[in-house]
């Protein structure tokens, strides 16, 4: 899961010894360290987007 710290805050990774970038770090999804940094609001989740973007059609410039 990706999280970021929350707006204010510096977080440590216990696991890299360093400070969670402001833009995020994915991390492991079943670490109980990192849920409770969510449940306690000094991290928030990163919503990624799996879904593929949405495709525009192509206008045909010469066809009128």
């Amino acid at each position: 899961m990706l999280v970021k710290p929350a707006p204010g805050l510096k977080i440590r990774d216990p696991e890299l010894k360093d400070l969670i970038p402001d833009e995020g770090r994915e991390v492991a999804a079943d670490d109980l360290y990192w849920h409770r940094r969510l449940r306690d609001g000094d991290v928030v989740l990163v919503e990624t987007s799996d879904a593929p973007a949405e495709v525009q059609p192509a206008h045909n410039l010469g066809s009128e």
